[in-house]
């Protein structure tokens, strides 16, 4: 007996050239997604199923696993940046962005915080400048005087600690109540739509 694929498997249909953009903000968010619910070591064709691209468009705009976990980073703190850069920024409405990515991205705090034994993306200098960048970002929306301008990053990694559990509504809730126990007040929980 032949199986055919149902919809959901079958290969979608090639937008071409113009559709590079799209195809990569797709991958992006579906490996996001992936990593989120099954780590960095979940399987690329996941990521393209979840895109709805073929594994060669992603192979296209991301030659290996780690430039896929690369481009999830740099959206994460890009997002950060901006929603610090806002005209309206607050520092629990940047804080809320920050935990958004800290619940969605679980798999990638390690890297946020990494200390150079771990050999992804060579992890040591990567992870370095991306947490300089979040570091950057909170401290120029933080006004004089905030409880958190001495030990900052201090606290971002202790609440990246307890975001843990099995879906980013666990790891969510695991990480508002980190703030609360520092006492920061932190704004709506989602990502940044500048």
């Amino acid at each position: 007996m032949t199986e055919h694929a149902t919809s959901e498997e079958r290969r979608p249909a090639n937008r071409g050239p113009r559709a590079a953009a799209g195809n990569r903000a797709a991958l992006v968010a579906a490996a996001r997604e992936i990593y989120a619910a099954h780590g960095l070591d979940a399987p690329l064709s996941a990521i393209a199923r979840r895109a709805g691209v073929g594994q060669g468009v992603l192979y296209r705009h991301f030659p290996d696993r780690d430039a896929v976990a690369a481009a999830v980073l740099e959206e994460n703190v890009r997002q950060i940046e901006q929603a610090a850069a806002a005209q309206d920024a607050t520092p629990g409405g940047v804080l809320g962005v920050l935990t958004w990515h800290l619940a969605q991205s679980a798999a990638f705090i390690g890297l946020l915080h990494a200390d150079g034994a771990s050999g992804r993306l060579s992890a040591h200098a990567y992870a370095q400048d991306l947490s300089e960048r979040v570091e950057r970002a909170l401290r120029g929306c933080l006004p004089d005087g905030h409880r958190l301008t001495d030990d900052l990053m201090l606290a971002v990694a202790m609440v990246s600690g307890a975001v843990t559990g099995p879906t980013p509504e666990t790891r969510e809730h695991r990480a508002l109540a980190a703030w609360r126990l520092l006492g920061v007040p932190v704004g709506p929980v989602r990502p940044f739509e500048g």
